[in-house]
């Protein structure tokens, strides 16, 4: 069973009937407890960085999501969700993220329309070709919803990329541990893919 996290910050329908649609068993969680039975993790997310740590903080998510991550279970953040994986974000003050990849959210600058609205390509980087992107065309396009970005330590974090007045991490991974700052729910059959790669990954395919 895949677990899409309900801690009050996402499209958790929207999320699940993606993953119905390509015939994955993905069920919508209320309670850290649930996290036992999963074999694959989604972490959604819509709205605000320090809210939405905020919610997982109160419901008791912190800490078995580290742990579940620290155990190897496959676990992928989508959106909000991914900016979630990092230490800390600059949204509206200073706030301190999940911690499992090394990192910080950053603001658009400049004179770019915030948020970025639309569809985007992504740039895989072939020296870090991965698995959970696997029969996903460079360039393809995909539908992004998001005012802030992530910039990860790391390099070799960095699966895939997109140009929005900067070049940005659009895709991260490592291990266990994967990303999408687009939303995959809403990326038509690129993003199908995408989550039908998690699922197997899931499976041990």
């Amino acid at each position: 069973m895949i677990a899409i996290v309900d801690y009050g910050m996402g499209n958790l329908r929207s999320v699940q009937k993606a993953f119905e649609k390509i015939g994955a068993d993905a069920r919508v969680i209320q309670s850290p407890d649930d996290l036992r039975a999963a074999r694959g993790i989604v972490l959604p997310g819509v709205g605000a960085f320090g809210q939405a740590m905020q919610n997982l903080r109160a419901a008791g998510w912190i800490e078995p999501l580290r742990a579940a991550c620290a155990r190897g279970a496959p676990f992928i953040g989508i959106c909000l969700g991914m900016q979630l994986l990092f230490e800390s974000s600059e949204e509206m003050g200073e706030h301190t993220g999940l911690g499992i990849l090394p990192g910080v959210v950053r603001r658009f600058t400049g004179d770019l329309k915030v948020p970025q609205m639309g569809w985007n390509q992504i740039h895989i980087q072939a020296k870090q070709r991965s698995p959970v992107l696997r029969g996903v065309r460079d360039g393809s396009y995909a539908f992004f919803v998001h005012s802030f970005y992530c910039a990860p330590r790391d390099p070799a974090l960095v699966l895939a990329t997109t140009e929005y007045g900067i070049e940005f991490a659009s895709v991260v991974g490592r291990g266990n541990i994967f990303g999408a700052q687009f939303h995959p729910e809403k990326s038509q059959s690129v993003g199908l893919k995408m989550l039908e790669n998690f699922a197997e990954i899931v499976s041990g395919k």
